[in-house]
């Protein structure tokens, strides 16, 4: 599925970011997709249920906890994690999700299209 401007526009406002599936590996997408929200001055918060604190930033251990000024997410998990997910993000207000490549799967997009 591909975004257009009026999309992506819509995501990059949000005050902050979630990172799900943020790594601790810097060879990780999951590390790189938070790299480039902190070397761009945005406020993310990495969501992952191992770690503390990734790249110096507290982690969160679920999207449920994150803030509400967190109005977008960055999915880079397995597509079966992602489909477990999604409705969590939903739920919590979450208004835009972007499926980094490899995240995807039909079910969780019929999902965020059921609630767009």
């Amino acid at each position: 599925m591909t975004m257009i401007p009026k999309q992506i526009d819509s995501f990059l406002a949000s005050p902050a970011f979630g990172v799900v599936g943020a790594s601790s590996n810097p060879h990780k997408f999951g590390n790189k997709v938070l790299r480039c929200y902190l070397q761009h001055d945005r406020r993310a918060i990495p969501v992952n249920p191992k770690e503390s604190a990734i790249e110096g930033v507290t982690c969160v251990s679920s999207i449920t906890d994150l803030p509400a000024e967190v109005k977008s997410i960055s999915m880079i998990t397995p597509p079966a994690v992602t489909e477990q997910l999604v409705p969590l993000a939903i739920a919590k207000g979450i208004e835009n999700i972007w499926m980094q490549p490899g995240a995807e799967s039909p079910v969780a997009i019929a999902l965020c299209r059921q609630h767009n």
